[in-house]
Parts: C-alpha cells; sequence; structure tokens
C-alpha cells in the first residue's frame, strides 16, 4: 500500500511538467465559484464561514488560514478556542483524543459524530465507536463543528453534535505546497502537496508525516514517541462545468501507519510530583502498530440549477495492536489501574512496576490488543431549492451502513531479569478476546428550510434503523470452530425530530434556537435502551462596530445516559454499556472577535478571539456502577471528566509581511469519578493554565518562515487520571518551520 502511494505521487510530476505547456484543450480552467457551488454539498456541512451567519444553531467553521496560524498536529488544541467543546488530553499529542461536545462523555470521542469530507471516520461508528483512529488533523484544510438541532441530518449521534474534518481539496489551477518542521523532542514534521485541474480532469495528491522521540523519559532508556505517516489523493472527472447536466465522479484514497511506543501506565501521585514526565521500566514493550485504509467514490449531479445530488460509496479499514501492560500477578491479578491509584494496598505489585528487582516468572501481563475495523456503506443526499419570495430548501438522504470489529485478542507473560523486561510465557491468539461485533444501520433524514424575509425556518427528521449483534466465540476456541459460541442482537427504531429557527433583525444582529431529540445507540445487549434526550437552545449573533460575537445557552434533558466500560478510562475493555439514568447538562457558550486596530490603520490588524465555556451537569437519580468513571452515584452528582469552565483567549499581530499570535486557555479543575461539592485529592484533575505562541515570516509569495511555541510558560500539569495514574501534558517545546508555495 505505501508503495502504491509513492507510484501515484510520483506519477504527477510528468502533468505537472507538462502544465507549462499543457496541449489547447487543457488550458481551460474551471471556474472556482461554479465548481464549488456544486462539489461543496458533498463533503461540508458548512463550507465556509459565511454560511454561519444563518444557521439555526450553534456553529463553527476553522479556515485553512485559521488553521495555519499555529500549525497544529494535536487536535486537542486544535479545538480548545471553540466554545461548547469539552476535551482532555492523554498522550501529549493528540494521538486518540477524547473531545465532548455540550457535555457528552468525552471518553475516546465515542458520543459524537466525527467525519472525514462528509463520511463517518471513526473505526466503527455504530458497533464500536470508541476513536482508537483519528485522522491527522495536518493534511486537514478547513475544520467544522456543528451543535445544535442544526446537526441533526448528522448522525447516528445527535446529542452533542459533529465535528467533520475536511482533508485537501482538489485546486482550481496548478498548485503545490511543500513544508518542513523540525524542534525539540526530535520532533518533525513534513508535508508535500500537489494538485491541478483541468477542463475535465482535476487530481490533489498529499503527504503527511509526523514524528517525535517524545518528552517521557522511560526508566532505563527508550523511545516514548511515535511515527505516523499518511498518503492521500483524490482524482475527479467531470463534464464540462457548462454543460446542461453537469456531473462529476471523484475517487479518494489515504492511507496511513502509525508505530506509537504509548502505554495505558501512567505515575502514581507521589511519583508525579518528583518526575511528571517519568515512565516506569514496566511499560517498556508498550506500543502501538495500526494501520488505516480509506476509499471513496463520490458521484456529484447537478440536474437542473436548483436541484443537486451527491451520493458517497466508501469502505474504511483500521488494524491495530496496542501491545501494552494490563496486570501483575504475584498470586492473584491486580490490574495496572488499582494499583497506582492505590499503591499502598498493592506495594509488591507497585515494585514490580519499577522493575528494579527481579520478579517471578509470568509476573507481568501485557495484553495484546489486536482488533480489526471495517466501515462500509453508501450515501446519498438531493438537495432542492425554490422560490422567489419564500427561498425554500429541500435537503433529502440516506445512507445504508455496515461496520464491524473484530477483536482476536491475547496476554503474553513477562518477568523482570536484571532490570530487563523478559517473556517467559506467549500466550494463544484468542484466548483473551475473541469475539466480533458488528452493526448494520438505514438511516434517512429530511431537512426543510424556510426564508421569509428575515426569518428562517428548518424543521427536520431524522430516521435509524440499527441491528447490532455479537458473535462471541469465547477463550477456548481460537479457532473459531463454534463449539462454545454465544451470540447477541439489539435492534433499534427511532425517529428522531427537530427544528430550529433564526431571525435577523438587521445584518448586524440574529437570534436563533431550537429543539430537538438527542439520540445514542445502545450496545449489542438485548433489550438495553438507547440513549436519548430533548436539548433546547438559544441564541444570538451580534456585530456592533467591529465586536463579533455568538452568546449560546443549552439545555440538555437527558432521560436515559448510557455509560461504557472502556479500558481508556480504567475499566475493563469490554464495551459494555450500562443506564446511568437521567442526566441534565445545561451551559454558556460565548463568542467574541475583535480587531483593536480597525480604525487606526489599514497596516496591522491587532484581533482578540475570546471564548468561554460554562457547562454545568448533575444526575438526576441513583445507581451503582462498577465502573471506576463512575462508581456510586448519588441525585446531585456531576459527570466526570467535564470541565465546569473553560476560557481561551487569541490574541494576533498582522501585517502582509508577518502573523504572530498568542493562544491562551484555562481549563478549570474537573472530578475523575461521579461525585458533588468539593473535589477529593485523589478524584481530581487540577485547572491549568497554557500559553502557545506561533509566529510566520511571509519572506516572499512562495517561501514563509515560521515558529510555533507549545506551553510557553513550560507549565506542568495533570491532564488526567486514566487509563491508569496520572499523566502529563505537553511541556515546553518549540518548532521551526520552512514552507514553499508552488
Amino acid at each position: 500500500m505505501k508503495t502504491l502511494f509513492i507510484i501515484i505521487f510520483l506519477l504527477q510530476f510528468p502533468l505537472i511538467r507538462a502544465q507549462n505547456n499543457p496541449p489547447k484543450e487543457d488550458t481551460t480552467k474551471l471556474k472556482t465559484e461554479q465548481l464549488k457551488e456544486v462539489i461543496l454539498l458533498g463533503h461540508t456541512m458548512l463550507g465556509s464561514k459565511f454560511e454561519i451567519k444563518n444557521k439555526t444553531g450553534s456553529a463553527s467553521y476553522t479556515s485553512t488560514e485559521d488553521l495555519k496560524k499555529f500549525s497544529f498536529t494535536d487536535i486537542n488544541r486544535t479545538l480548545q478556542s471553540i466554545p461548547g467543546v469539552n476535551l482532555y488530553e492523554e498522550d501529549g499529542f493528540g494521538l486518540r483524543p477524547n473531545i465532548s461536545l455540550r457535555g457528552t462523555s468525552p471518553e475516546r470521542s465515542a458520543k459524537i459524530n466525527l467525519m472525514e469530507d462528509g463520511v463517518l471516520i471513526a473505526p466503527a461508528p455504530y458497533s464500536a465507536p470508541a476513536a482508537y483512529y483519528f485522522p491527522t488533523i495536518g493534511r486537514m484544510e478547513a475544520l467544522e463543528v456543528l451543535k445544535g438541532s442544526s446537526q441533526i441530518q448528522y448522525g447516528p449521534y445527535t446529542t452533542g453534535g459533529a465535528i467533520n474534518m475536511i482533508s485537501s481539496q482538489i485546486p482550481d489551477e496548478f498548485s503545490g505546497r511543500m513544508s518542513i518542521t523540525a524542534g525539540t523532542y526530535n520532533s518533525k514534521n513534513t508535508q508535500m502537496i500537489i494538485g491541478d485541474s483541468y477542463k475535465n480532469f482535476g487530481f490533489v495528491t498529499d503527504y503527511f508525516n509526523y514524528n517525535s522521540d517524545g518528552f517521557k523519559n522511560l526508566d532505563g532508556g527508550g523511545n516514548t514517541g511515535f511515527d505516523k505517516s499518511d498518503y492521500s489523493a483524490k482524482f475527479r472527472l467531470n463534464t464540462n462545468i457548462d454543460a446542461k447536466t453537469y456531473q462529476s465522479l471523484t475517487f479518494k484514497i489515504q492511507y496511513s501507519e502509525e508505530k506509537a511506543n504509548e502505554t495505558y501506565l501512567g505515575l502514581t501521585d507521589e511519583d508525579f510530583e518528583k518526575n511528571p514526565y517519568r515512565r516506569y521500566r514496566a511499560s517498556s514493550e508498550d506500543v502501538m502498530n495500526a494501520e488505516h485504509q480509506q476509499y471513496q467514490l463520490t458521484h456529484l449531479i447537478k440536474l437542473s440549477p436548483s436541484l443537486v445530488v451527491n451520493t458517497t460509496g466508501y469502505l474504511n479499514k483500521f488494524k491495530r495492536n496496542w501491545y501494552k501492560l494490563d496486570d501483575v500477578n504475584l498470586g492473584e491479578r491486580v490490574s495496572i489501574n488499582k494499583i497506582l491509584t492505590s499503591p499502598e494496598d498493592f506495594p509488591m505489585e507497585y515494585q514490580s512496576l519499577l522493575g528494579n528487582d527481579n520478579t517471578p516468572l509470568d509476573a507481568l501481563g501485557i495484553k495484546a490488543n489486536n482488533r480489526i475495523y471495517t466501515s462500509n456503506g453508501i450515501q446519498s443526499v438531493a438537495k432542492l431549492n425554490w422560490g422567489t419570495n419564500w427561498l425554500q430548501t429541500l435537503e433529502a438522504g440516506i445512507r445504508y451502513h455496515e461496520d464491524d470489529e473484530d477483536r482476536f485478542q491475547w496476554v503474553d507473560r513477562y518477568a523482570f531479569q536484571n532490570k530487563e523486561l523478559i517473556r517467559t510465557s506467549v500466550g494463544e491468539k484468542g484466548t483473551d478476546a475473541n469475539r466480533i461485533s458488528n452493526a448494520k444501520a438505514l438511516a434517512t433524514h429530511l431537512l426543510y428550510t424556510l426564508q421569509i424575509d428575515n426569518l428562517t425556518l428548518t424543521p427536520g427528521l431524522r430516521y435509524e434503523n440499527i441491528r447490532l449483534g455479537r458473535v462471541d466465540y469465547g477463550k477456548n476456541d481460537p479457532s473459531r470452530i463454534g463449539e462454545d459460541l454465544a451470540t447477541l442482537e439489539n435492534n433499534v427504531d427511532v425517529w428522531i425530530p427537530g427544528i430550529g429557527a433564526n431571525y435577523r433583525f438587521n445584518n448586524d444582529f440574529s437570534i436563533f434556537g431550537g429543539v430537538h431529540k438527542g439520540f445514542s445507540p445502545p450496545s449489542n445487549t438485548p433489550g438495553q435502551n438507547a440513549e436519548k434526550s430533548i436539548n433546547y437552545e438559544l441564541g444570538t449573533r451580534f456585530n456592533h462596530k467591529g465586536i463579533q460575537g455568538e452568546l449560546v445557552g443549552y439545555y440538555n434533558d437527558y432521560q436515559n445516559l448510557l455509560g461504557s466500560d472502556l479500558a481508556a478510562t480504567g475499566g475493563t475493555g469490554s464495551l459494555d454499556q450500562f443506564n446511568a439514568g437521567e442526566v441534565r447538562v445545561s451551559g454558556i457558550e460565548f463568542l467574541l472577535k475583535y480587531n483593536f486596530l480597525q480604525n487606526a490603520t489599514e497596516q496591522f490588524k491587532l484581533p482578540i478571539t475570546l471564548s468561554y465555556t460554562l457547562t454545568d451537569t448533575e444526575f438526576l437519580t441513583n445507581f451503582d456502577s462498577n465502573e471506576d468513571i463512575y462508581g456510586v452515584v448519588s441525585i446531585g452528582d456531576e459527570i466526570p471528566y467535564i470541565a465546569k469552565n473553560q476560557l481561551s483567549v487569541v490574541v494576533g499581530l498582522q501585517h502582509k509581511k508577518f502573523d504572530i499570535n498568542l493562544n491562551s486557555r484555562y481549563v478549570g479543575a474537573f472530578r475523575t469519578k461521579a461525585g458533588s461539592g468539593p473535589i477529593p485529592k485523589d478524584f481530581k484533575v487540577g485547572s491549568n493554565f497554557i500559553m502557545d505562541l506561533s509566529a510566520q515570516y511571509f519572506l516572499n509569495k512562495r517561501i514563509t518562515l515560521s515558529s510555533n511555541v507549545i506551553n510557553l510558560l513550560d507549565n506542568t500539569y495533570v491532564v488526567s487520571r486514566v487509563p491508569a495514574g496520572l499523566r502529563p501534558g505537553h511541556p515546553f517545546g518549540i518548532n521551526f518551520s520552512f514552507a514553499y508555495q508552488l
């Protein structure tokens, strides 16, 4: 696969050379405005910042220029200034983020719609949605976030919202970009993009690699970083732009490979105080090996000036084996989470993690979390516009989707001998987990938009028919003969209505609001109810003397919240869900933008962007959970891993020759187990204040020199207590970059 992408990339160079003297019939370039009008429908939710103004729900669009300001390869840092986004870090590089929208459970971003170019991108969105794969944000051209009733056409998760990442698009004329970045911890990024469009053909190829030796120090030495390469290409065939019936066929292919020396093993509180960037010797064999493939074939047809149909068939494949320490057994198996939570209760097991002394044979269990995911389907969206005085749009969509997760796991046993981790027993494959979870789903939606003068109404209806199943071969049948087969099946049939409204008093002031049904699929346990809620929002957008902003209040009323047993949150990793009962989540989202030099000079700009998020959560029922992240829950307790207060301030200084930006953010303390009142120290992640700095110097139209500083003040801070023990955020780091635009 890697060789295939290199060949595809190199094949473009004859086209590049030929473009200097192309045949006469190839010199006619597509008209950008007309082309975007019909093509953008298929892979975007918004398409531009302009579209936000009339949205009947809260929305955010991060453009190419915005992404270039800081050149982040960490999705956590990219999202941090968007109101309504809650997240907690894990590895310091954003490889496997934990994202929440409006208080949904953040663990592995499993309760939001994650999309790339309009297609669900989680490994198995229905049957195993925990996002152990996340697209490379460094190769994205734009980022879209929808919340509230405005995202009801995207599912199946309709409570919090949807995030769509737009990858490098086929340009309307020959262009390319090459950038090289190097920095602390031997971190490096390399990107090469080349693309062009002719009268009836267009293409783009994108190569992106980022790697680092890591900022953690492994006892005894060793690499704690990662290396990830991402290859993608798009090829488009199209009719003439002025054809009576415009059509295009676009093929997208993407492949990535990753090796990350990452672990679930964190630190005890005492060890974190001494050295937050330490890693115990017992994690020396921990490594994630992963490959991802994506194929998309998109057909677009413009049947008339008012009717466009976009159809995409897609196939995503993801396989990974996260080989990582799971337990210590000195007579009784103890999980690493229990050891680090209460080291005083397990002193011998704790000493085994340090590896300073020899241990009994088979003392440490390293689990091969070997899984293969497949996600495929076909989706079609038709959009019809009509009317003169009353502008009307009807969007109808349908998607048939299948996905599955194949777990074939085993545990090898290790021991320490002379401070070296030696494998003492080889586990038989399939004897830890040996099952396939699967899902088939048919989803349809209708969204009607009516614009009468300054009023916009968007009633919508979504339908999901889902069959969730599991085939468990058991730990004693690695050959999958079926001698001890156990099956599960759960069926869901749900209608998801919603309505939104936006009233524009003038070009500078509008109010919007909506109500919609929130939904998340249950697990494959027969009879288990889905997660459901009724969600309300009311907001305003304003522009007064250059002060632009948005203020939104929302209230999500859960009738049934679902929790999941994830290893990433200190659980067993079974993915079994459990009912968490009635919950209330409410909040305020505030965004403000202003250029302090708008009336003083045209040569300089001094923009400031301020965003604030208040998230208030409360359980309305009592229940007893075996999961560490919840525990025994009482009425009035708060949902764990949701910070109540978040504040972000971005200050820039812009000139035609340079661009400087300072990004500061405050994240309030949050609890790591459900509770109320003051947060106990053992169940707390403290607040933090982090600043990032970036600078770009435009040497000429083609060459840009830039630098970005991560954690400018070099603050030491905790980001989580899961999967097992305390984990640090990224320390001070500085990177320098050279970019050349063709």
